[in-house]
């Protein structure tokens, strides 16, 4: 049992080193540069080498998964960490030799998620993305809004500027498309001085669009994740301070050699 428990610190130890962090990092990061390497026209011994390499990389990524496994205190619950779930599923993928077969593409897609693994590796990139999910709910109402928004000046656009600028304004949706462009400050004044050509003061209709748009509900959308954000922190630094404060299995072990030591004092005094 005591060697069990060794093994499982000492690789406990190896996972929480920032060394073996940064060289997880770098494989992914090289990993993505291969990736990369292989959209290109490359001679034969060159992509020889890339096979090679693409291997050795899910080789270090099968045993970096192996000691976060071995690291876990409780096995059992090393699955129910959704990212624990998502990088197992890569490296197993990624380990079935599929590059000849009908599933190549699926292979292929596969090796390019693993660039993804770096959310799962580094604590800060996770705390972002977890903000963002959380926001979600929230976020979800000012997209709506904003849709009504889009939906009602599309249906103005469309009725008034349809016959100006079929490409344009032909029908809602196109009129949507010219919208996000607008809203986008994607050549908006050109857009904006073909109707005022007919319409002297359509430009009222495009500075109120981005007033909503651009300027109220992005704001507000920012406002949502940096919220969201700041409670993350919090709650992130509430759970490190509950772990900084529960006493270790040392420290249990010393609290009681000093009372088993103060018991024997009082036993020997009464005597």
């Amino acid at each position: 049992m005591e060697s069990s428990l060794s093994w499982q610190a000492r690789f406990e130890q190896l996972r929480s080193n920032k060394i073996f962090e940064l060289f997880v990092v770098g494989v992914i990061i090289f990993s993505a540069l291969v990736i990369g390497a292989k959209t290109y026209s490359l001679p034969d011994f060159v992509l020889r080498l890339i096979h090679v390499l693409d291997w050795m990389i899910t080789l270090i990524f099968l045993f970096e998964i192996l000691i976060r496994f071995a690291a876990e205190k409780d096995k059992k619950r090393f699955f129910h960490n959704g990212w624990n779930v998502f990088d197992t599923l890569i490296v197993i993928v990624s380990l079935i030799p599929i590059s000849d077969s009908e599933l190549a593409l699926v292979g292929r897609l596969v090796r390019i998620f693993r660039v993804l693994r770096m959310v799962s590796i580094i604590p800060e990139l996770r705390m972002l993305l977890n903000s963002l999910i959380k926001a979600l709910p929230q976020l979800g109402y000012v997209m709506l809004l904003m849709f009504i928004i889009f939906y009602i000046y599309a249906a103005v656009g469309s009725t008034f500027f349809s016959e100006i600028n079929p490409n344009l304004w032909g029908d809602i949706s196109i009129s949507l498309l010219t919208l996000f462009r607008v809203m986008t400050f994607e050549d908006w004044t050109d857009v904006m001085y073909e109707t005022m050509t007919v319409y002297k003061l359509s430009w009222l209709y495009y500075l109120s669009f981005i007033f909503f748009t651009a300027f109220a509900f992005l704001n507000m959308v920012i406002g949502i994740v940096v919220n969201v954000l700041e409670q993350e922190h919090a709650s992130a630094k509430q759970e490190q301070a509950k772990i900084d404060n529960e006493p270790t299995l040392s420290d249990l072990k010393q609290e009681l050699a000093e009372i088993k030591a103060i018991l024997h004092a009082n036993n020997k005094g009464q005597r």
